[in-house]
């Protein structure tokens, strides 16, 4: 976590995805939830026709001809044609996807069934939804495998309909989306096959449990800006932006936060997700709020804050709001309109747990409606002008930081200043090296959430407004 971004470069392999996003540093906390990314998440033989016309889940090595993806050198005409090799980086967070199935089997992914009464991880179904492309039987063509982990059907979608237009010498990207090929390049539509295995669904396998995390699996955290730039197998060049568009970070980053909070209150107001016995579901609750040390001493170590957005009472566990509050931030900032409502739906939201399951069932579908405007508002919505600073401005905004006092949305707000960051230096509207003289001030930021047992609100929140001024005086 205290390595420079080019240390981990050469260490990790992190590819030339980060690279272009981020040419002079992307900051170690960052890095720390890629590795944390990769952690659960010889080529394959040319394709043939029958694979590609087959109906389903065609499988990694339907893509991976020295003609289509499968090359060892990215020197494509129209693509890299080397996306296979990034895919299959065995120490890169860019080969993290193929990496997820194995993991199943390792110590770790073996002692979480074993606890849960799973049996063999590789089997168990409630892991298969994430650490593999798991299509039902019935649908998985000759060349499909299991263990290929997260392959490329799992982002892109089934291929046995569009993978024949695909190819096609004259096809284009709206035939293949008419066929069934997702359309990443929208941001609404990335962040909901994102969220599949990041957050969680209803598909079978793609819901992590507080029971799991108990047993030893990770606390889930994502940012769609920044996991997508340690996924991002392609260039953006003129062909790429004649095809899909120019690609705009700060929107892909509002829309992922909105979209986050859609399918956290989406999950949460269903009966089966959201409560768990006689206990709600805890997983949804902010972990550290709860997970600190516990002492019979004379003196106390106060770790519960209050907060002027979730009215609770005192000691109750915080639903975890991480994605509220910077939803809230981006809804002042660019849908002020909107602000008010979502605010107050948020606060009812927190308010209600207070009440009863039906009352926090019913505010969570009102706070759900109030996410998705807003999503469907910022989808629509492109760059303009200083928003990168306006957003960052806001963030470090004195109504903003009490709101950061607990660790997983003081480590939502410093990776978004750092994605708006990177965006303006990508942009051209900060230098790499005005980017490059205000880095301390940033990993100072990244130092006060370096780990959850030494986070400390008030020193985050001094250093965020330390970091946030520097990058204002940019402007």
């Amino acid at each position: 976590m205290r390595e420079s971004a080019n240390r981990v470069r050469d260490i990790a392999g992190v590819m030339a995805a980060v690279q272009r996003r981020c040419p002079r540093a992307v900051s170690g906390l960052a890095l720390t939830f890629a590795l944390c990314f990769a952690l659960f998440a010889g080529f394959a033989p040319t394709h043939s026709l029958q694979a590609q016309n087959a109906t389903g889940f065609t499988g990694v090595a339907s893509c991976a001809g020295s003609t289509c993806h499968g090359r060892s050198e990215g020197n494509g005409a129209v693509v890299r044609q080397d996306e296979i090799a990034t895919w299959q980086e065995p120490s890169a967070v860019s080969g993290a996807h193929s990496r997820a199935y194995a993991l199943l089997g390792s110590r770790r992914g073996q002692q979480i069934t074993a606890s849960l009464g799973m049996g063999d991880a590789r089997q168990a179904q409630a892991c298969l939804g994430c650490h593999a492309t798991f299509a039902p039987v019935s649908q998985r063509g000759p060349k499909f495998r299991l263990d290929d982990g997260v392959g490329c059907e799992s982002c892109h979608g089934s291929a046995g309909d569009w993978i024949a237009s695909h190819y096609e010498v004259n096809g284009s990207h709206a035939n293949n989306v008419a066929n069934g090929l997702t359309p990443l390049e929208q941001p609404q539509a990335r962040a909901n096959v994102c969220l599949d295995c990041h957050y969680g669904s209803t598909d079978r396998g793609q819901f992590v449990t507080h029971a799991m995390m108990a047993a030893g699996h990770p606390r889930i955290t994502f940012e769609l800006d920044l996991f997508s730039s340690f996924q991002q197998h392609h260039d953006v060049d003129d062909d790429y932006v004649q095809r899909k568009g120019a690609p705009d970070s700060l929107q892909l980053w509002a829309v992922g936060q909105a979209e986050a909070v859609v399918r956290a209150t989406d999950l949460f107001a269903r009966p089966d997700y959201g409560t768990e016995g006689v206990f709600p579901q805890l997983y949804f609750y902010d972990c550290h709020s709860c997970h600190r040390a516990i002492t019979d001493g004379s003196s106390r170590r106060l770790t519960f804050q209050t907060n002027p957005g979730r009215p609770i009472t005192f000691g109750q566990p915080p639903f975890n709001d991480e994605n509220i509050i910077m939803l809230g931030t981006i809804a002042e900032t660019f849908a002020p309109a909107r602000a008010d409502a979502f605010r107050n739906a948020s606060r009812n939201f927190h308010a209600s747990m207070d009440k009863g399951r039906s009352e926090a069932q019913a505010a969570a579908i009102a706070l759900r409606g109030e996410a998705r405007a807003l999503s469907n508002l910022l989808a629509s919505r492109s760059g303009r002008g200083n928003d990168a600073f306006a957003v960052i401005a806001a963030i470090g905004d004195k109504a903003t930081a009490p709101r950061f006092t607990d660790y997983a949305g003081s480590v939502q707000a410093v990776m978004a200043i750092d994605t708006m960051l990177n965006a303006m230096v990508v942009d051209g509207r900060v230098t790499y090296g005005a980017a490059a003289g205000i880095r301390a001030n940033l990993n100072r930021a990244y130092s006060a959430v370096r780990a959850p047992d030494s986070y400390k609100p008030a020193d985050f929140r001094t250093a965020l407004a330390s970091a946030t001024r520097a990058i204002g005086r940019l402007r």
